[in-house]
């Protein structure tokens, strides 16, 4: 078996064995509530919140922020937008619990986002990587339980997120000089 297909089936048990879960529809509206937070509004608050508040990385931690979603963006529309994978709804008989964005789920944005916080968080603020590092892990387990994204959606977008964050971290003392 390919390794193409082993990941197919590996996505299906797993999504599968997701939506079997008992208690579905509770789980799916406390999801909804997590998978909220990877829109994207929740991260630049915080990141305005601590450059106003908060002197010693605040504003570093905003302008490597967006620099980081700035990496992250164009990349996941090119992979979403080249790869073309069909979101579980789309292709499974069953209807999500949401209403996705768009038709394609591979990969997953909100994992993405998240994790590129998740490691700005945790660069920045390193008390707080548990806590980060378990949101971001929240938000791509939302988006499965969800029916919106496959399980390789989101460790895709995790992956997508991870290198944007570190690649942004690693650009900003040369772009202020520093290097």
């Amino acid at each position: 078996m390919g390794a193409f297909r082993f990941l197919t089936a590996f996505d299906l048990v797993a999504f599968n064995w997701c939506l079997g879960l008992p208690r579905a529809a509770q789980i799916a509206f406390v999801s909804r509530q997590i998978s909220r937070l990877g829109d994207g509004g929740f991260y630049l608050l915080v990141g305005l919140v601590l450059a106003a508040y908060e002197p010693a990385f605040g504003p570093i931690f905003l302008v490597v922020g967006l620099l980081a979603y700035a990496i992250e963006l164009p990349l996941y529309l090119l992979l979403k937008n080249t790869i073309r994978r069909d979101r579980p709804c789309e292709s499974l008989p069953f209807e999500a619990y949401i209403v996705p964005s768009d038709k394609f789920s591979f990969p997953s944005g909100h994992s993405a986002a998240a994790f590129v916080f998740a490691a700005l968080i945790a660069n920045y603020y390193p008390d707080f990587s548990v806590i980060s590092y378990t949101l971001a892990l929240s938000v791509g387990i939302s988006r499965v339980l969800l029916g919106v994204h496959y399980p390789t959606d989101i460790l895709a977008g995790a992956i997508l997120g991870l290198c944007s964050a570190f690649v942004a971290i690693a650009m900003f003392p040369a772009i202020v000089g520093l290097a």
